[in-house]
This record gives C-alpha cells, sequence and structure tokens, in this order.
C-alpha cells in the first residue's frame, strides 16, 4: 500500500531549471570556470558544494576554498534569484498532480538538492497547505547530495515510511539514480532537454513527459484506477 508521494522540487514542482542552468553557468563563467550549459542539467540534484568542487577539481585539480565556496555559492544563489524574478514559475500540471495525491490522502515529501532559505515560504506561497516543513528534506539534513541515497532514505526515515510504501517524482538523472538507489519505486517525468533515455537509465520506473501527463495516469499507476 502506497502511503507516501516524495517530490523533487526544481524540474517538478517549479520549472526552475532554465534559470539555475543560467545561474550556474554565469557564476561558474564569471569566475573562470569553464563549463557548458547542458551540464547542469546532468548536475541537478547535486549539492551546491558538489556541483563547485566537480568543476573546481576538472579545472584547477583541487577543491574549493571555504571562502570561495561561500562567494560562489552566494552569486549563484543571487544570479538565480535575479532570473527568478519577481515571481517563480509553479510547473504546469504540478498542482494538478498535488491535488490528486492529497485527495488519495498520501503524505507528501519534499526531497531537494537546494539550501536556498526562501524555500519554506515559496512552497507555502505557490502550494498552501500541501506540505509539511517536518517533512522535506533539503541540502543542510544530509550529508551526500543525489545520487546517493542518502536524500531519498531520509525523506522516508522522516515519513516513517519503507521503500515500498513510496513512489518518487523526478525530473533529474541523479535524482532517479538516487532514489532508485534507495528501493523506491521512481517515476521520471522528463520536464527539461535530456533525451529519455538518460532517465530510463538511471533506473526510472516510469515515464512522463510532463506533470498534466503524470496527472492523468496517477490513479492507473497506482493500481487505484
Amino acid at each position: 500500500m502506497i502511503k507516501a508521494i516524495l517530490f523533487d522540487m526544481d524540474g517538478v514542482l517549479y520549472d526552475s531549471m532554465p534559470s539555475h542552468v543560467r545561474a550556474w553557468h554565469d557564476t561558474m563563467s564569471e569566475a573562470g570556470v569553464p563549463s557548458s550549459m547542458d551540464e547542469f542539467y546532468l548536475f541537478e540534484g547535486r549539492t551546491g558544494q558538489s556541483t563547485i568542487n566537480l568543476l573546481f577539481n576538472r579545472t584547477f585539480g583541487r577543491d574549493a576554498s571555504p571562502e570561495e565556496m561561500d562567494k560562489l555559492y552566494n552569486r549563484k544563489a543571487q544570479r538565480f534569484t535575479e532570473l527568478e524574478s519577481p515571481e517563480p514559475r509553479p510547473m504546469a500540471g504540478a498542482i494538478e498532480v498535488l491535488e490528486k495525491v492529497q485527495a488519495l490522502g498520501l503524505q507528501r515529501i519534499i526531497v531537494t538538492g537546494s539550501g536556498q532559505h526562501s524555500l519554506f515560504d515559496k512552497l507555502d506561497k505557490h502550494f498552501p497547505g500541501f506540505f509539511d516543513r517536518n517533512l522535506m528534506v533539503t541540502a543542510y539534513d544530509v550529508k551526500y547530495g543525489k545520487p546517493h541515497p542518502e536524500p531519498y532514505l531520509m525523506g522516508l526515515k522522516k515519513g516513517k515510511l519503507l521503500p515500498n510504501e513510496a513512489m518518487v517524482v523526478e525530473n533529474a538523472p541523479l535524482g532517479v539514480e538516487a532514489a532508485h538507489a534507495a528501493g523506491i519505486y521512481t517515476i521520471a517525468v522528463n520536464t527539461g532537454p535530456l533525451p529519455d533515455k538518460v532517465l530510463w537509465e538511471a533506473g526510472a520506473d516510469a515515464l512522463y513527459p510532463t506533470m498534466h501527463a503524470l496527472s492523468e495516469n496517477l490513479k492507473q499507476l497506482m493500481g487505484r484506477g
């Protein structure tokens, strides 16, 4: 019996990945660290620290210093806020999925690599009544980011769930990989530019092109239709 749905946030609940990608690319370019736009879609789900260190090791052969880390992550967050101004965009179809999940009496748990302090207020504003702050996993709750299973294992722990009592909704290959490694049935929604095969290869159990499509098939997917 499924008791909960665990949701990634960026690219699932919010159409925010283009802004994240641009913010990362702009920040790294300013710092003299070469990168491509598309690779940030592949990095999605990593913690900010992991992303910065990956690029620093590739470019300079070392981790970023604590001072560099703070400066770059703060700049990335600032740039993201600029790009999302004045309002972030909820993903089309997300509210429909949440309404159906709520109607089925299922818990809604957030599992995100984000650590931005505006997270809770943003969710409360755009998805009022759907999420409990005690049922959220952010970058501050874990030692290892996606693709490590820790974020989703932490989500199960917060919800007092076994892996077979939950489903995950993800859009990123690393997030799918993390959920699959945690032993949870994983629904991929391909809201970005990556080919479907990348999500299948990461371990997706089902794949939909949009949140609207997931909403239309959710009850059947759960065997409750």
